[in-house]
């Protein structure tokens, strides 16, 4: 937390705006649309809640196709599930770690049924070669949801991560660069979608004088308390990220020679380096080195384990070569909060370099 977060809330308080309305739930909505440059935005309760609406909005619905980053977190995948469609599974790019444009293009071509819409995911903060991807879902006539959930602020080739497709996704998790202890925020440039989805994330209450439900809808709206809290948050956003880069800079150049890698970003993007994450050699384990950290009472985690290895989905559809598979196998997730203080930093490395020497 800023510190401002605590002014605004107190003030939704005074103001007795408590409920999935009011000025803060406004404001919030306007600054994320101002800041990455979106004509609409709904705050909504997560960012598994705006896929879902997103979903919606799309009109997808049983049996349709919905290819997907397989390397990903669940959120991405359950909200597809929720409405009886098909997610199918693309593997990463090795360099960017994100859905691979040339798998992506071959799942289209081989499926029995075009693809209803492409969902990639910018994961952990570091941007998908949409130059690519948009060209092929153009080609195909296919929309585009941006799981922007980690990438809020990341940009490629100077555009906002969650602008280039129909449709973007961001979450306010209590884990991520930005939060609201809980939330998500959907953006777009169509208005009739983001009318839709704010009238679907309300219940789906139809202007009458009492409730008419000609629609299912959910209670997905964010409150207005928790609103305060982002706007206080998108005041220093861009500061987060200057120092969840700054811990990255020092990672690689620390620990370089320890790793064969750390994820990648285009010299023309920038991410916002949500988490930082390298890939060990191969004469250490990624639990090795995590239990060797979480002894000095450091938290490092396993990357996201893909989800067309999740025994929930392992039956749906899939193009793999590998490479999810030896990233989940090899990748580590380092200590990468915006909060860390040089001391802080100072002290994970000098405990990695322990672990390897």
């Amino acid at each position: 937390m800023s510190g401002s977060e605590l002014e605004y809330i107190k003030e939704a308080f005074e103001q007795n705006w408590i409920a999935p309305i009011g000025p803060a739930l406004t404001k919030f909505e306007q600054s994320v649309a101002d800041y990455v440059g979106s004509k609409y935005a709904v705050a909504v309760s997560s960012g598994t809640a705006g896929i879902h609406l997103a979903l919606r909005a799309l009109g997808i619905g049983e049996g349709d196709n919905v290819i997907c980053s397989s390397l990903t977190f669940a959120g991405t995948v359950n909200p597809i599930k929720y409405l009886g469609a098909n997610p199918v599974y693309v593997d990463s790019d090795p360099i960017y770690w994100n859905i691979n444009p040339l798998l992506l293009e071959e799942a289209i071509l081989k499926l029995s049924e075009k693809p209803k819409a492409i969902i990639p995911v910018h994961i952990f903060g570091v941007p998908c070669q949409m130059d690519a991807i948009k060209k092929i879902a153009d080609a195909y006539d296919i929309p585009i949801i941006e799981d922007a959930a980690e990438s809020l602020g990341s940009q490629f080739n100077g555009k906002h991560t969650g602008t280039f497709g129909k449709i973007g996704v961001y979450s306010f998790n209590g884990n991520k660069l930005l939060t609201t202890s809980g939330g998500g925020m959907v953006v777009t440039d169509d208005k009739e979608i983001a009318d839709q989805i704010k009238f679907l994330s309300t219940q789906a209450k139809d202007p009458m004088p009492y409730y008419w439900h000609t629609q299912i809808g959910y209670n997905y709206r964010m409150s207005n308390v928790l609103a305060a809290i982002g706007v206080g948050q998108m005041e220093t956003i861009e500061d987060k990220i200057k120092r969840t880069r700054e811990i990255r800079q020092r990672y690689e150049e620390e620990l370089s020679e320890y790793f064969m890698s750390f994820q990648n970003e285009r010299p023309t993007d920038r991410s916002n380096m949500w988490l930082s994450c390298a890939l060990l050699k191969e004469d250490h384990k990624p639990a090795d080195l995590i239990d060797h950290l979480n002894e000095a009472n450091i938290e490092a985690r396993r990357i996201w384990c893909p989800m067309h290895m999740q025994p929930i989905y392992a039956e749906d559809s899939k193009y793999i070569n590998g490479t999810a598979d030896a990233l989940f196998d090899r990748g580590v997730c380092l200590p990468s909060g915006s909060s860390m203080t040089d001391e802080d930093l100072d002290r994970v490395i000098s405990e990695i370099k322990k672990f390897f020497n």
